[in-house]
């Protein structure tokens, strides 16, 4: 074997190894390149929810006893979003409701409950009544109309 045979072959292999760093690089490019794409696409996806979680009204209502015989429902809006045209329905239809129909006709439905807001009414609470009420409330968003939230509040 002569020299310059000697040199064509380390060439060859020099050539072979080059040829198998290239491959080795591009496959982890094309990983790190998926890798990228998904962590992107996770990235939009918690963008999107955060950003509809900060439209997002989410109205919701306690009983709550503030003084001696005194005793109120709070309607209120814990979500980041402001509530539109909140509504009210007293499902309690068998005549022991706490809530007063005159009251929840003259205070709703309410325009706007921003959030941390909250509404008052009052809890007819005697003697032999019921310590819960069951209702229904019902508001728009700016992710969508007709929110609505069946809640049993009780003292």
């Amino acid at each position: 074997m002569s020299a310059g045979d000697i040199g064509t072959i380390a060439g060859a292999l020099i050539a072979l190894a080059a040829l198998i760093v290239s491959l080795v690089s591009l496959h982890k490019t094309n990983k790190f390149g998926e890798t990228t794409d998904r962590l992107n696409r996770v990235l939009i996806e918690r963008q999107t929810a955060e950003s509809l979680a900060e439209r997002k009204a989410d109205v919701s209502a306690n009983l709550y006893q503030r003084g001696k015989n005194d005793y109120r429902l709070k309607v209120f809006n814990k979500g980041k979003g402001r509530a539109k045209n909140v509504r009210i329905t007293d499902l309690d239809d068998n005549g022991d409701s706490l809530l007063m129909a005159d009251e929840i006709r003259e205070k709703f439905p309410l325009p706007i409950l921003e959030q941390h807001q909250s509404v008052d009414l009052l809890a007819c609470v005697t003697l032999g009544s019921h310590l819960k009420t069951h209702i229904k409330l019902h508001w728009d968003d700016d992710t969508g109309k007709d929110h609505e939230k069946e809640l049993t509040p009780s003292i």
